[in-house]
């Protein structure tokens, strides 16, 4: 059941437009400019963002998953531990904050990766 970084990386590089940004701790994932996701090695976890009711019903159903990372701008950001997803679960989040990132045509010219 659990995901491996190298799956999350995979995962990301079949999405459009996407820039990365490594920092010291952390990676950072963007949409035409757009933040939508992190990697931190050291913790193998991924923060991704999504609507607050997505958020709120991970965090409630799989606390030992997911946790509550914040909220703003009008979405939530959860904090994902790999160890705890399968790969068709963790494909669907990440698309899914790719596409609440992406711009409205981009996001609808595209489905999520198999």
């Amino acid at each position: 059941m659990a995901v491996q970084s190298d799956e999350f990386f995979r995962i990301v590089g079949r999405l459009v437009d996407v820039q990365s940004t490594k920092g010291e701790r952390y990676t950072s994932y963007k949409v035409r400019g757009k933040l939508f996701g992190y990697y931190w090695p050291r913790t193998q976890t991924v923060g991704l963002k999504q609507t607050l009711s997505e958020q709120k019903a991970l965090v409630s159903e799989r606390p030992d998953v997911f946790e509550e990372q914040f909220t703003a701008g009008g979405f939530g950001w959860v904090v994902v531990h790999l160890a705890g997803l399968d790969l068709d679960e963790l494909s669907e989040l990440v698309f899914e904050a790719w596409r609440l990132s992406a711009p409205e045509d981009l996001a609808e010219m595209h489905s999520p990766p198999s």
